[in-house]
């Protein structure tokens, strides 16, 4: 299928005995947006590591553009790009050093004018001269999908990207998203624990925990299957029956 941007077979990832995910298969379609739902210690990040090469899986196959990790991987991760509410980028740097610096290593042609335009876009240039250490969590998120936008990936992982935000900036964030999905149709896995969110921007969903998918489909087919109003509920029942 050309349309396919991401394909995970069998993987699998143990830490010692422990065995955190086992064996999830699924795949990712241009332009879409997929949902990766479960409760803490569900995978889920782990899976996104695994994914990008961050930690090297135990056993599977990942392909990201027909090609495979980690074999083509630096090719790979100059199409890509990744954002998290856990993750900073350097505190002891202002944002238009961390940005310029993020732009010149995925080589961006014109780069200046680059930062500028998606700098423009998050409202962000009052930011620009302050360290990075001394931003909101609503900022931070701003300046980060900023760097995570730069070298216009066709694949973005986002993992709980408005976790602790206002309600106000994470609606924001959310219109952001689906700008840049329909103008460049963009390509996106999404972790998240907000139902709301799922059901506002994701095409389908998936639901792991302890490291194994437990359903999946889009949101009005998951609130069809389950004869719920709406994914909060379902992922409720979904709870209640695995004992999450």
């Amino acid at each position: 299928m050309t349309d396919v941007i991401l394909e995970v077979k069998n993987l699998r990832k143990k830490f010692g005995k422990f065995e955190a995910v086992k064996g999830i298969s699924f795949n990712l379609k241009k332009g879409e947006i997929l949902g990766l739902l479960g409760p803490n210690g569900a995978g889920k990040t782990t899976t996104i590591q695994s994914i990008l090469g961050l930690i090297h899986p135990t056993s599977g196959v990942v392909s990201i553009f027909g090609k495979k990790m980690p074999g083509d991987r630096e090719e790979i991760l100059s199409r890509v790009n990744f954002s998290s509410a856990y993750v900073s980028l350097p505190t002891n740097l202002k944002i238009w050093e961390n940005l310029y610096t993020f732009a010149r290593l995925y080589n961006v042609p014109d780069f200046k004018q680059k930062v500028k335009d998606l700098a423009g876009f998050f409202q962000i240039n009052d930011l620009m001269g302050k360290m990075y250490g001394t931003l909101s969590s609503g900022q931070a998120t701003r300046v980060n999908l900023v760097k995570a936008l730069l070298n216009s990936p066709q694949l973005l992982f986002l993992d709980e990207p408005t976790a602790s935000l206002d309600p106000d900036i994470a609606d924001r964030v959310r219109r952001y998203l689906k700008i840049f999905q329909k103008q460049d149709n963009l390509t996106i896995l999404y972790t998240t624990h907000n139902m709301g969110e799922v059901e506002e921007l994701c095409d389908r969903a998936i639901f792991i925990n302890e490291g194994k998918i437990i359903t999946q489909g889009t949101p009005k087919q998951l609130v069809r299957r389950f004869g719920k109003k709406d994914l909060n509920e379902v992922f409720i029942k979904i709870a209640r029956e695995k004992h999450l």
